[in-house]
């Protein structure tokens, strides 16, 4: 009896990053039961032909925010070019609330506008409404007098570690809040309601699908200043059980979430989350990744841990999120507990103490191919680079960073750093596998943009940004596709179109890996099929 298969997608050029030098074509793919099972014509109960399109396996963004990204499609818009821009559009929004009714926006970059937001503007523009700006980064934000007097610091700050409250010459809080200081707020804005996580769940997965992702990793739930919610796995789940979860999700737990255990003294098991719940439960659909750890804060909010001053700041080298003994303390324990770990980790004295963790971690407790994570790895000497190559770490760095705050990156690193930032080409050159990824919200998340960026190394003025750390278009494809399933543990499974795989993929206008690379970004996703669905398409 011969194959029939469900879905055939034929004239296409397969990008199937099989093969030596990953450089296989093949003109077709067939898909039964959700998986490939054939790389060439064979009767199918429905056949799209392409017209010569390029297929490629779905996109895997291995470093994203989506409940934060969709939260913030609701937020006012704070990517404007102005101070006054930003004022005008808090206005607008406060116009049409009730008194007491909060005005969030998300998204301003002081590096775009000259400075942070100033709390008396913000009230003059909200009415006296309470203001809450979330920067760029995630990193830190600002809110306005009325939200300070609530807080009980309008004054006066307060000490907070791994945080900071800023203060004017005089001694006032300016409304900006750095860091583990942006908890201050979570009695008043925490936690989310589930119902109003799904919406935005659901609402970022849609915006994904159209752009060709058909998996990520939610870099932090449940816990510190970047979860929404200590329920937050309770909204994924029910995203998934009602049909709104678009895309396949591992979940990062944030570090704040674990707790002791008491388990018997055999089983190692020292900190996590009830019943041992740890790295790996789940399916292909939702399953519960590492563990995430902040060490240390941002590259353009100037709060990252570095080893030398930032360049346009002399004596300022940034800070840690927690005391160093008790970073690697958490690193040690949850890595002895059955996690992998992933560390947020973008200045170079950070990743020093993440790297010394991980290789502690590991001669106590060996454990074969972990792939422990350094979320970033922004700042990079050559030495961690070599360094993350013999333990067996994954750096995850944002090659669209470049693109779009890389003007900022390099103001504060200066030009005898700029290749250290966000590299590519070095990490290849080790033998290391890297992912692709994007932090969105924080840069836009498209795939495409992200391939670009990796591939051309210019920032939006046009500067050159560490123009040494570029890689090709195919190894860029690679890298948001196999590179995002090698750091998942999930290769065997996706990110190249071979049979046996599951059939997800992204129809292009064109190929990634051959078209002139300024071009990258113009190339159009004309459809993505999951698990041998089309759920994006005019097909």
């Amino acid at each position: 009896m011969s194959l029939q298969a469900d879905l055939l997608l034929t004239n296409a050029r397969v990008r199937t990053l099989e093969g030596l030098g990953r450089g296989d074509v093949a003109p077709a793919v067939a898909v039964l039961n959700g998986r490939i099972v054939a790389l060439e014509d064979v009767p199918a109960r429905r056949a799209i032909d392409l017209g010569g399109a390029v297929v490629a396996p779905g996109f895997h963004d291995a470093h994203n925010h989506m409940a934060w990204y969709g939260l913030s499609l609701a937020e006012v818009d704070l990517r404007v070019p102005s101070l006054e821009a930003l004022y005008d559009a808090v206005a607008a929004r406060a116009a049409g609330l009730g008194p007491d009714e909060w005005v969030v926006g998300a998204g301003y970059d002081e590096n775009k506008l000259g400075a942070h937001p100033d709390r008396s503007s913000l009230d003059r523009a909200a009415d006296g409404r309470p203001v809450w700006l979330k920067h760029t980064s995630g990193h830190m934000c600002t809110v306005n007098s009325t939200v300070l007097a609530e807080l009980g610091i309008a004054d006066a700050p307060v000490e907070v570690p791994g945080g900071l409250v800023v203060v004017d010459g005089a001694g006032r809080p300016t409304g900006l809040l750095q860091e583990q200081a942006q908890q201050l707020l979570s009695r008043l804005v925490l936690p989310y309601p589930v119902a109003t996580l799904v919406d935005a769940i659901e609402r970022a997965g849609r915006v994904y699908l159209s752009q060709g992702i058909t998996s990520v990793v939610e870099a932090g739930i449940g816990g510190g200043w970047i979860g929404k919610s200590p329920v937050e796995v309770a909204a994924y789940q029910l995203a998934r059980d009602t049909g709104r979860l678009p895309v396949r999700v591992e979940l990062m737990v944030a570090a704040d979430a674990l707790h002791p255990l008491t388990a018997h003294a055999e089983d190692g098991v020292v900190r996590g989350l009830d019943l041992g719940i740890r790295s790996g439960l789940g399916d292909d659909r939702l399953r519960i990744g590492p563990v995430k750890v902040f060490s240390d804060g941002s590259l353009i909010g100037h709060t990252c841990a570095l080893t030398a001053d930032f360049a346009d700041t002399p004596g300022s080298r940034g800070y840690l999120q927690d005391d160093a003994d008790a970073l690697t303390r958490t690193i040690l324990e949850a890595h002895r507990s059955g996690w992998r770990v992933a560390t947020h980790a973008i200045g170079d004295a950070a990743i020093d103490l993440v790297l010394d963790a991980y290789a502690d971690a590991q001669s106590r407790w060996p454990r074969p191919d972990v792939r422990h994570r350094i979320e970033h790895f922004g700042v990079s000497r050559p030495d961690q680079v070599a360094r993350a190559a013999e333990l067996g770490v994954v750096p995850v760095p944002q090659g669209r960073f470049v693109g779009e705050i890389g003007d900022g990156m390099l103001r504060a690193l200066g030009p005898d750093r700029a290749g250290w930032a966000y590299r590519y080409r070095s990490l290849l050159d080790a033998g290391i596998t890297p992912p692709g990824s994007s932090d969105r919200p924080v840069v836009d998340g498209a795939p495409l943009l992200g391939i670009h960026d990796m591939v051309n190394r210019l920032t939006e003025s046009g500067s050159p940004c560490g123009p040494e750390e570029a890689i090709t278009g195919l190894e860029a494809l690679t890298a948001y596709t196999l590179g995002s399933a090698y750091a998942s543990h999930q290769e065997h499974d996706r990110g190249t179109v071979a049979v046996g795989k599951r059939a997800d993929l992204v129809v292009l206008s064109d190929d990634p890996a051959s078209v002139d690379p300024a071009t990258i970004r113009d190339l159009e996703v004309l459809g993505t099929v999951l698990g041998g669905e089309v759920v994006h398409g005019a097909w």
